[in-house]
């Protein structure tokens, strides 16, 4: 390298891009994915031993660390690193550098590790010709992918190696990203009065969507873009930053009323049966970005609670949409969570799960009442105490339905699931009639309550005592 060539390496590295500057060079500065590299962890301690000797593929969505985790690896390797990527190289690329390995490893004993940056976009061919160089230990690969490797790098390759997902980065990480840009001197606006308004920073964090780049590249034309007052100082506010990411900002606090507020207008939509209400605070919160996980818990416990057996599948729908979501992620896990929404909101509607607050509300009362012998485990007691003696084994008749008594004996009578006449639970309640006529005539039970319908707040404090 002569002079010239040092002089321009050195200008690139102070004129290149704030999240290209900002990029870790040691773990201790790497942010996020504690799980796999937190203290103790694999494969922290296999980067800090120098001693990645299999083969890896990193799998995580745009901006959270890929890149920066390979990096890393090479300031921190003894081995030889050469880079390619995938969108720009070809065979002849590859077979240049496995020439150049192979020849580092007869001459010097070197090894090398081969980071591939969206592997996922050479073919077949080009990753067959990659294999057995993996196989026979010429290279160490690195692959990089956004796309699911098990379905877009061929099963030969994700054998041999290790697959590491990695996730988004939180909110908390997002805002230590921003906030060592805006302090290092070195690298970042250390060395600048840069004032960001709180409102403005939050909304960098909150719309970069756990994309570290993002966030970055944000703040970077914020600054860049903003001229200095006369101290010298740049001020950024809401607007500015509201312009940087290209998106505007939604009053939504996930610790405040605007959160709790429009998660219950979303609920109380799809319970309401208004599809059109549901998909407008779905929009709301998902803009602002809020976490599908977190609606998705909600829909499936308003399956259970507000649909119920008036559509059994309402339970399925939502409980896929979330197993969905996990799998496709975003943008795309959209779709499943508009679904779920659209279901739920115009299926039959059923709150008849609420039910169980009335037995559990009698037993804080009343305490639990004895189980009947008959009903009692025969498995151990039943020579010497008899219990289980006299039970009728449903399914000997006819119908698999034989009347008997289930409940303990003060309660015979005593109903506290009222079925809806919504959908399918309106055959239930048709079925359930009929048992329950024949198990009054056939136990002589003259009493026929239904126990009386709890109030919400009943209901919210029945619930709060049984979480406790």
């Amino acid at each position: 390298m002569d002079l010239f060539d040092h002089a321009l390496q050195n200008r690139m590295k102070t004129e290149a891009p704030l999240a290209a500057r900002m990029r870790p060079r040691m773990l201790d500065e790497y942010v996020g994915q504690q799980d796999l590299l937190g203290p103790g962890k694999l494969l922290r301690r296999a980067i800090e031993a120098d001693r990645l000797f299999s083969s890896i593929i990193l799998w995580g969505p745009p901006g959270s660390g890929k890149t920066t985790l390979a990096m890393v690896v090479a300031n921190q390797t003894q081995s030889h690193f050469e880079t390619l990527s995938a969108v720009l190289a070809g065979k002849a690329d590859l077979r240049s550098v496995i020439d150049r390995a192979v020849e580092r490893r007869k001459l010097y004993g070197k090894r090398t590790i081969l980071f591939v940056d969206e592997v996922h976009r050479w073919n077949k061919a080009q990753q067959d010709a990659l294999l057995p160089h993996v196989e026979n230990g010429a290279v160490t690969l690195i692959g990089a992918t956004t796309e699911n490797p098990y379905f877009e790098v061929i099963g030969a390759l994700v054998s041999r190696s290790r697959v590491f997902q990695l996730r988004p980065l939180s909110e908390a990480e997002v805002r230590a990203v921003l906030e060592n840009a805006l302090t290092d001197r070195e690298r970042g606006y250390g060395r600048r009065t840069v004032e960001v308004a709180a409102d403005a920073f939050e909304h960098l964090v909150r719309v970069a969507g756990g994309d570290a780049r993002n966030a970055l590249n944000a703040l970077e034309l914020a600054v860049e873009s903003t001229p200095a007052d006369a101290d010298g100082a740049i001020h950024i506010n809401l607007q500015v930053a509201q312009e940087s990411i290209q998106r505007r900002a939604v009053l939504y606090d996930k610790d405040g009323d605007a959160h709790y507020d429009t998660i219950s207008a979303f609920i109380k939509s799809v319970r309401g049966s208004d599809p059109d209400a549901a998909l407008y605070w779905l929009a709301k919160m998902l803009y602002a970005g809020e976490d599908p996980r977190f609606i998705l818990r909600r829909l499936i416990i308003l399956a259970g609670e507000d649909i119920g057996l008036a559509d059994p599948n309402g339970l399925v729908v939502a409980n896929a949409a979330a197993q969905a979501f996990e799998y496709i992620g975003l943008p795309e896990g959209i779709f499943p969570i508009v679904e779920a929404t659209l279901y739920l909101a115009t299926a039959p509607k059923s709150n008849s799960a609420l039910a169980y607050f009335k037995a559990f509300q009698l037993i804080e009362q009343e305490g639990a009442g004895a189980v009947p012998q008959h009903l009692q485990d025969s498995n151990r007691d039943a020579r010497a105490l008899g219990h289980g003696k006299g039970y009728q084994y449903p399914h000997d008749a006819p119908e698999h339905f034989k009347p008997q008594q289930y409940l303990p004996e003060k309660l015979l009578g005593a109903y506290f699931y009222d079925p809806s006449e919504q959908g399918y639970e309106a055959q239930v309640g048709e079925r359930l009639r009929r048992w329950r006529q024949a198990q009054r005539a056939a136990l002589g039970i003259a009493r026929n309550e239904t126990l009386a319908e709890l109030d919400e707040a009943e209901i919210k404090d029945i619930k709060s005592k049984h979480k406790r």
